[in-house]
């Protein structure tokens, strides 16, 4: 049982955005999920710098993955790590703000096995989230956030 005093560390240092997808927490219907990156049945610990706010939705494909492939050389890549790297270095949106792009190999694995764009559902619940998000103000987040 995570501490909500650290709870509380990780929503705000996340900027209340999924640290994987940057789904705004304030438009979801629940709150956002405290995520181990490195997950606890694989050794990691509850220790804030193992810790990421994540939205159901990619907590629920993460599960204890902390690799994917990359769709592109079809390596095993490392899946991102928001407490050691930086999201706009690995991902950007397209122009209309619905689609997460990955443009290296971590950032192609993580949207691939997270599925960011639900491309298994042909336009499913996160582009029409995304959608209605755009037309409330909530995203995409501003540059610095990422």
């Amino acid at each position: 049982m995570i501490d909500k005093n650290i709870r509380k560390l990780i929503r705000e240092r996340a900027k209340y955005l999924c640290e994987y997808c940057h789904s705004p927490e304030e438009a979801s219907a629940a709150l956002f999920e405290i995520d181990h990156i490195i997950p606890q049945s694989l050794g990691g610990s509850d220790a804030s710098e193992n810790l990421a706010l994540a939205c159901q939705r990619c907590n629920g494909y993460r599960y204890n993955f902390t690799k994917g492939i990359d769709p592109e050389t079809k390596e095993e890549i490392p899946l991102f790590n928001p407490r050691q790297q930086k999201w706009s270095e690995h991902f950007i949106w397209t122009e209309d703000g619905l689609k997460i792009i990955g443009f290296t190999p971590i950032g192609r694995a993580t949207c691939k096995r997270l599925d960011f764009n639900d491309e298994y559902h042909n336009e499913g619940f996160i582009i029409k989230a995304r959608r209605l998000w755009i037309k409330g103000g909530w995203h995409p987040p501003d540059e610095d956030l990422q």
